[in-house]
């Protein structure tokens, strides 16, 4: 059964989260007893079951009461087990002795530690400390205490452990457990009850947060008991297979940062055509190494924004020197917006402050900011308190990842003509260009419908000569560059000055409009990748689960 694993490394290791499931199906085929292989000279679990009763009756003679735990019915046993083991139930096995609940006042500057749940996850978590002088025996442990935390957050706080920093007292929450009959290698025993936590967290009860899982429970839980020469050998075949997926681990991340600065280099390349004749030349160059270049969604998000930055830059297609100079397409949408300001459609611009922008760009372009040549429109800060339908009121839920135009069917609410009046909210003409100005900068989007907006989102209104894909294009690329001009409150923010003060090279309407077009057909080359990505992964995963049922089978 090993050798079906380390032959299928590669396989198991690249499925979607392939290295977490490979160490979960390590530590499945560990209790299974198909690790390794069993020797018919092993001592049998039979005579460990005896150890563990003659430990309970020894306690009892001594005055010590046991809770006398119910057979084990076959519906407990999730699987069958190898010749000579066993089932045990862990209240069997396992004195467990609750930490003491240590209140703040009793926390000094040094002295004894104390050990609480995040001591167990973190090992740089800090202590708190007490007076040794002040805790019974029963709440102190030391290295090679077995402790179970009882008490947390499922998937980071329950499970065993072996303590292994010293003496220290404990905290509430947490068990500290002592061996009946020493029936466990106790690191198998710590394998085996943290490979059974997804059930113990299932009878977890408690809120959302903080979970608890009862003692009882905890007692009633079947453990899977082999010969303690075999749990000796399986302990240290799976600390032989983790390695091995530590080191897999580690050669992925280099691979990864490896992949991701060879992308990065050649992408950078693109960016530093001086025009679109050089451009098309390196991208025939990269076009030829597709296959290997990118195979990661991250590594393809990145040829995505580079796209976009070469279109914004005029690199992506070639200049048409019969086109109308930009100067001149200026000239007419910014009296076409200064119209609209003074007629008190739209709100003047502020005075715009010069940009360092240190991109050049092509002839015939001209440099502007957005509030140049689009009037602006901020929305309303409050969500109207009642609404009956209609037009849209939109939030950046609505927003695409992978498109350019809003979803308004994702749309919380919608306002009558009435009800936009009553609240004094201003409707987004089609065509305008909205953009987050919290948090997520970069994120913009096309109406296709009137909408109204909350106030995280801030519209710009489009003339029929400025394509809106185009402003889109510009404000993702801009990114970076509007996460520095944000005001950093509790939450980074954009104000109007911010959002109409971007800066962009304007092409004529006609290369705007070819611009949109290369980009749209690049991207779907992108997406294209993107899908035959995911179709080697689904095959690879469907591959390696087959190998897992195999295995575990």
């Amino acid at each position: 059964m090993t050798a079906l694993l380390t032959d299928n490394l590669p396989l198991l290791a690249g499925a979607p989260n392939g290295i977490k499931k490979l160490r979960e199906l390590i530590l499945e085929l560990a209790v299974r007893g198909k690790l390794v292989p069993q020797d018919s000279n092993d001592e049998p679990a039979s005579e460990l079951l005896k150890s563990i009763a003659e430990g309970k009756a020894q306690l009892i003679a001594g005055g010590k009461k046991q809770k006398p735990q119910a057979a084990i019915s076959e519906e407990e046993k999730p699987f069958s087990l190898p010749l000579n083991w066993a089932w045990v139930r862990l209240g069997s096995t396992l004195e467990m002795i609750n930490g003491r609940a240590f209140k703040p006042t009793e926390w000094i500057a040094a002295g004894l530690p104390i050990v609480r749940i995040q001591n167990l996850n973190k090992p740089d978590a800090p202590f708190n400390y007490c007076n040794p002088d002040t805790v019974d025996d029963r709440h102190v442990i030391d290295t090679g205490t077995i402790l179970i935390s009882w008490s947390g957050t499922p998937g980071t706080s329950f499970g065993a452990f072996i303590w292994e920093r010293g003496k220290a007292a404990l905290n509430q929450h947490i068990f500290s457990c002592f061996q009946i009959g020493d029936a466990f290698f106790d690191k198998f025993l710590k394998l085996a009850i943290n490979t059974r936590l997804d059930e113990l967290i299932a009878k977890a009860h408690g809120g959302v947060g903080l979970q608890h899982v009862t003692k009882g429970k905890l007692e009633a839980l079947t453990l899977v008991l082999p010969p303690l020469a075999e749990q000796h050998r399986i302990v240290a075949k799976v600390d032989e297979l983790m390695a091995l997926c530590d080191r897999l681990e580690a050669q992925q991340a280099d691979a990864e940062s490896a992949h991701a600065q060879l992308v990065q280099a050649l992408l950078d390349s693109l960016t530093q055509a001086s025009d679109a004749t050089d451009f098309a030349t390196n991208w025939q160059r990269l076009a030829e190494h597709f296959h290997t270049l990118f195979t990661t969604e991250p590594s393809i998000d990145t040829l995505k924004q580079t796209l976009l930055q070469l279109a914004v830059m005029g690199k992506l297609v070639p200049q048409n020197s019969d086109a109308e100079p930009a100067s001149d397409l200026y000239e007419r949408v910014s009296t076409w917006k200064d119209n609209l300001v003074k007629n008190k459609i739209y709100q003047k611009t502020a005075a715009l402050k010069p940009r360092q922008d240190i991109r050049t760009f092509p002839d015939g372009w001209l440099k502007v900011q957005i509030g140049e040549i689009c009037p602006s429109i901020v929305p309303v800060r409050d969500k109207p308190k009642s609404f009956s339908g209609g037009t849209p009121w939109v939030t950046l839920s609505s927003f695409p990842e992978n498109d350019w135009f809003l979803d308004e069917s994702k749309s919380e609410i919608g306002l009558t003509s009435e009800e936009v009046a009553k609240y004094g909210v201003r409707i987004i003409p089609v065509g305008s260009v909205m953009m987050s100005c919290i948090g997520r900068f970069g994120l913009s989007a096309i109406n296709r419908v009137p909408v109204v907006t909350n106030q995280q989102i801030h519209s710009f209104v489009t003339h029929q000569d400025i394509v809106p894909e185009f402003l889109v294009f510009v404000i993702k690329v801009a990114s970076r560059d509007l996460e520095r001009l944000a005001t950093s409150t509790t939450i980074a923010y954009l104000n109007k000055s911010n959002c109409e003060s971007i800066e962009l090279g304007l092409p004529s309407t006609k290369e705007q409009h070819r611009i949109v077009a290369k980009v749209d057909q690049l991207m779907a080359l992108c997406d294209q990748l993107k899908t035959r990505l995911t179709q080697a992964r689904q095959l690879n995963e469907q591959l390696a689960s087959t190998l897992v049922e195999q295995a575990v089978a």
